[in-house]
């Protein structure tokens, strides 16, 4: 029986290597002793084959077998995309004159 490979969902923060993007990966945690609720960050690098993914972007990626030194992940899919470059700025030319 094969075993599932893991999937993670992380925020795209480097997209300036090649083929390469970095991901934050954010998990909450409890600490043992004081029951606080933590935030706790981790970067991975995954394989973007087609250099689709932009800085701030939701990606979902998949482990792999190593395909470098440093990058063991491969991208899936793009969640969702900023909101701010996903405005389409200038559809409307009543908005941009005030009036």
């Amino acid at each position: 029986m094969k075993k599932q490979k893991r999937t993670l969902e992380g925020v795209c923060v480097s997209n300036k290597m090649d083929k390469t993007i970095t991901v934050e990966i954010t998990r909450v945690v409890k600490h043992p002793l004081y029951k606080k609720m933590t935030k706790k960050h981790s970067k991975i690098k995954a394989h973007d084959p087609e250099n689709i993914t932009q800085i701030g972007d939701r990606v979902r990626v998949i482990e792999s077998k190593p395909i470098s030194k440093t990058k063991n992940w491969i991208l899936l899919t793009n969640v969702t995309r900023d909101s701010e470059r996903s405005k389409d700025y200038g559809s409307s030319g009543d908005d941009a004159n005030g009036s």
